[in-house]
């Protein structure tokens, strides 16, 4: 008998306002998980506590606020557009849940198991494989299904950063501005601490060993968010045709004093701009939407940052966000689970 299915779509999450106590109540959930601060309990519970909370919520709560739509989150709004235009694609229930506050796992669990499925195939909204992100969402999802329905069977689909029909969406969706003409491309993506990186080596000595450790393929690539980033970059400027000299690489969004995955998206930009460039694009790909990272970090913040530099224009790539060929994506992704046991069953058949 065939299996009953269902489809669980993961992001990040968003406060749910820019009111600072809705912001306050994001950041204690995001920070305190310890993928995210992998230090000990108590001495991220004090960092959080005493040295974040009491002053971080009003600067972010200014930041929300100049990316809030009307509807709310951009995040948001645009995953559950997703979500719903997954659901009329497909022959299952789709829910739609943030790894941290609103729409909460458990309730889009809940809403699944009404469905009285069996299988639930998980697929966190982040291209690439990282602690922090890829790895807290399927175990936060594993451990709340595991307390709520133990006989249900959670299939996680894998990070797609090199899947063709990832690739040739993010190259459809930035066709429209690369035909406009830039300079340079620079591909920004979420950093990483750098000891994140190593911690999650299942070999434990190849990440960050060697300037070329991202080269090539090797098992530790698997699970390397730094490898996988490079190979997301490679795989769009073989599919668009850009010229080696005109793109590079940064990572963005760092924190605290530890080192973190370089070159720095905010040194990068000036840097560049006293090189001689003029026409910047960036793009984010380790986003599928567009949120605070993209829309206020790099289309705001690092605008003017490039501008004061010398730069003439910064223009950013949307994230996919509803784009068609995003959608045929998760299509294909969907369909392969949902056909896995008609496949199977017609072997057995036969």
């Amino acid at each position: 008998m065939s299996a009953k299915k269902g489809v669980l779509l993961v992001n990040l999450g968003s406060p749910d306002s820019p009111a600072v106590g809705d912001v306050r109540r994001f950041l204690r959930e995001f920070l305190m998980d310890c993928r995210v601060l992998d230090i000990p309990w108590v001495v991220r519970f004090f960092l959080v506590q005493f040295l974040i909370l009491p002053s971080r919520p009003k600067k972010s709560a200014e930041a929300y606020r100049k990316v809030w739509l009307p509807e709310g989150s951009p995040l948001v709004i645009i995953s559950k557009k997703v979500c719903e235009a997954l659901r009329s694609r497909v022959e299952a229930p789709v829910e739609l849940a943030m790894r941290y506050q609103n729409p909460r796992i458990e309730k889009a669990i809940d809403n699944l198991l009404e469905h009285t499925v069996d299988e639930i195939l998980l697929i966190p909204l982040f291209p690439h494989y990282a602690m922090s992100s890829f790895e807290t969402a399927v175990e936060k999802v594993s451990a709340v299904l595991h307390r709520k329905a133990p006989g249900v069977k959670l299939v996680v689909q894998p990070p797609f950063f090199d899947r063709p029909d990832y690739i040739q969406a993010l190259v459809a969706s930035a066709r429209e501005m690369l035909d406009r003409g830039y300079d340079h491309l620079l591909f920004s993506f979420h950093g990483l601490p750098e000891h994140q990186l190593v911690k999650s080596d299942p070999c434990g000595t190849h990440c960050l060993a060697a300037n070329d450790c991202c080269a090539g393929e090797h098992p530790s690539h698997n699970t390397c968010y730094r490898a996988q980033c490079f190979k997301t970059m490679d795989a769009f400027v073989k599919a668009a045709g850009i010229p080696r000299e005109k793109y590079s690489v940064a990572f963005q969004s760092r924190l605290g004093r530890k080192p973190w995955l370089k070159p720095y998206t905010d040194l990068e930009l000036p840097r560049l701009a006293k090189r001689g460039v003029k026409r910047m694009l960036v793009i984010c790909p380790a986003f599928v939407s567009d949120c605070l990272e993209t829309v206020e970090e790099i289309g705001m913040r690092a605008k003017d940052t490039f501008l004061q530099a010398g730069g003439e224009s910064l223009d950013l790539i949307p994230c996919l966000n509803e784009h068609p060929l995003w959608l045929d994506a998760l299509e294909n992704m969907t369909r392969k689970f949902l056909s896995k046991n008609r496949i199977e069953e017609k072997q057995n058949d036969d």
